[in-house]
């Protein structure tokens, strides 16, 4: 991709990675570049610096600071702070589990901040697997066990909060929420490319990783982290071979990054100061009885912990001896975010580094095969022997879902029975079309009974009635078993997952069978090559109904379902 005159977001732009990619980009002429951070004054800062540093006019670097990962109106609040609040709190639950809609879309920071800048390239530096893990599911629980095993009469206020602020850092929860408002934000806006510096959680070591972040070995959270990062990969993946989204790509450095600043000063843990406490050796403990992990009582300071110290960015600071240990062969070992920049600015570029993931996973991956669509064949053969030595007709279980496919199956299967061709079907009336099928299923108890027994219920031409089973699929269960019905109700419950017999549906299937008609037309007029698939001939001439690629061609062309790679 050419990166010159284009608009390019780099997300965590203030840290170690994120500011050597701002450099290293700026070298490819971009229109501008936003550079984000979790503050502001950080977000300023590095704007500030890289502007005087790389003599660029003021505006190229543009700051922007919040949380990504919440809704706008949290961005810039700390997350104890939404989360001890009951109201704020609902809001976070129901942003990470409820089912993904475009009003809960709008409301995150990251569409805002895409709607706002509309960058053609996004850099994502993030370390979101540290970010999600580190919320340390763990410790909610055993929150949540403390108030279960505590003495006395149980405060229900008191569990709620506990059981809602576990549920609020559930991980996989909140990292498939984060990459839908991804990738629906960049479909949207029509971002080009998306690239993610990811990570491996434990510097390319193994379980045996000695660095624990003073937790058990090999740490829990650690690992949570890893697997994350796992997860995160795989959905990037999935992202890659979706048609019409951006560009994907993920380099995952496997060893620690270094560095940002070699310095001498004040050390500081989560913000704060180390504060350096004065001991007597008098003063001492006695090992007996019960071991009092915190002491209670204050000791006395003797300052603040002053050192010389390697800022290894999001990773934090390092004494001397431990970068050294952590930096042996056969330890971590390093990589410096120049070389990540210059990587990562060549995959961009089109480049073959090596490096990227995806690319890697896509090689890798087993492909359909050869053997299996040849043997595809057989089975389909054999199915069909099967069906007319028993005379049947084997049509939908719903084992496989969802619904629509169901429903759309045995609708397809209504008009092949009742008009054995397209254009049969297509040269009726939709009003006589309507009546046909309805006294059809009126005298087929069998097929009529099928469809209702595997959850579909059929609706009836005046929209007002249903022929149910005692189960249906459509309202879910996330629904509610008791749900107050409407007309838009009915219409959104009848495309996903009811047979419907009005006189709308029949008209729709007119128009669907009529563009396939024509589609073909095209397809076999143009030329007899390879280019098209879906021609005449796949179609057997349409002297029948083939009703499973007919659903197949709706989920390719109407429900924008289809594969990427074959």
């Amino acid at each position: 991709m050419d990166i010159k005159n284009k608009k390019v977001l780099i997300l965590g732009g203030w840290g170690l990675v994120g500011s050597a990619v701002a450099r290293r980009i700026t070298e490819e002429k971009p229109a501008s570049v936003i550079l984000t951070s979790l503050k502001k004054e950080e977000a300023e800062y590095i704007c500030r610096k890289l502007t005087k540093e790389l003599n660029k006019s003021g505006g190229f670097f543009k700051p922007w600071w919040g949380n990504i990962f919440v809704r706008n109106e949290f961005k810039d609040i700390h997350r104890e702070i939404y989360l001890n609040d009951p109201k704020s709190r609902k809001k976070v639950l129901d942003d990470i589990v409820n089912e993904m809609n475009d009003k809960m879309l709008k409301e995150t920071s990251f569409y805002n901040l895409v709607k706002s800048e509309r960058p053609d390239i996004v850099i994502d530096c993030i370390n979101t697997s540290t970010a999600i893990a580190y919320q340390d599911l763990y410790r909610s629980y055993l929150d949540i066990l403390d108030l279960f095993n505590a003495p006395g009469e149980k405060n229900f206020e008191e569990m709620r909060t506990a059981v809602e602020r576990m549920m609020c850092v559930s991980y996989i929860p909140q990292l498939i929420r984060h990459v839908q408002i991804l990738y629906n934000t960049m479909e949207k806006f029509k971002t080009s490319f998306y690239f993610k510096v990811g990570t491996s959680g434990t510097g390319g070591m193994g379980l045996n990783i000695p660095y624990t972040h003073s937790e058990e070995k090999p740490s829990r959270v650690l690992l949570s982290k890893s697997s994350l990062a796992g997860a995160q990969t795989l959905l990037m993946f999935l992202m890659a071979r979706t048609p019409n989204g951006p560009m994907v790509k993920e380099i995952k450095p496997t060893g620690s990054i270094a560095w940002k600043k070699i310095a001498y000063g004040e050390i500081k843990k989560q913000g704060q100061p180390v504060t350096i406490f004065s001991s007597d050796m008098k003063n001492t403990q006695k090992l007996e009885g019960v071991f009092q992990r915190e002491l209670k009582g204050k000791m006395k300071s003797a300052g603040k912990l002053k050192t010389v110290y390697i800022d290894t960015g999001e990773n934090g600071i390092f004494s001397r001896a431990e970068y050294e240990t952590i930096s042996t062969a056969g330890q971590m070992e390093f990589v410096t975010p120049e070389e990540i920049a210059e990587n990562l600015v060549r995959e961009l570029k089109g480049g073959n580094t090596g490096t990227d993931i995806i690319n890697a996973l896509d090689t890798a991956v087993m492909e359909p095969t050869y053997r299996a669509g040849f043997m595809r064949e057989i089975a389909l053969d054999k199915l069909k022997a099967l069906e007319k030595k028993n005379k049947t007709e084997s049509v939908a279980f719903e084992m496989l879902g969802p619904p629509r496919l169901s429903k759309l199956l045995y609708e397809a299967q209504l008009i092949r029975l009742i008009y054995k061709n397209f254009n049969s079907y297509i040269a009726d009336d939709p009003k006589k079309i309507t009546n046909r099928i309805f006294n059809f299923l009126k005298k087929n108890s069998r097929l009529r009974n099928e469809i209702i027994s595997i959850g579909i219920p059929i609706l009836l031409p005046g929209g007002k009635e249903i022929v149910r089973g005692p189960e249906v699929k459509i309202p879910a269960k996330k629904e509610g078993s008791l749900i107050k019905m409407n007309s838009s109700k009915i219409n959104k419950w009848a495309n996903e997952g009811w047979v419907d017999l009005r006189e709308s549906n029949w008209k729709a299937w007119k128009e669907r069978l009529s563009k396939i008609l024509r589609q073909a037309e095209m397809m076999t007029k143009a030329d007899s090559s390879s280019q098209y698939i879906f021609d005449d001939e796949y179609w057997d001439n349409f002297k029948d109904i083939n009703i499973a690629k007919i659903v197949s061609w709706i989920f390719m062309n109407e429900d924008k379902g289809s594969r990427y790679k074959g």
